[in-house]
């Protein structure tokens, strides 16, 4: 099975080798149809701290490396200006 992956912005960075992405899922409402965006958090292990807030990355699904991270961070799409 492949693993999966997901695009999203980081929005912290304060931790040592782990970022914070907030990835946004968008859906239509049940009934009225309008498209509503639901964003999660998760926490990805960034081994080098190359990420910085801001940053466009994409995350893919690992193995458990703490209580929390199940991602890493597989490249930065776009560094923040």
């Amino acid at each position: 099975m492949p693993k999966k992956e997901k695009q999203g912005i980081v929005v912290s960075n304060k931790m040592d080798k782990t970022v914070v992405v907030k990835v946004a899922d968008y859906e239509p409402h049940p009934r009225y149809k309008k498209i509503i965006e639901s964003n999660k958090h998760y926490k990805a292990h960034d081994a080098e701290n190359v990420c910085s807030e801001g940053d466009i990355v994409r995350i893919v699904e690992s193995k458990p490396i703490s209580k929390d991270k199940r991602w890493t961070v597989a490249e930065v799409v776009e560094k923040a200006r």
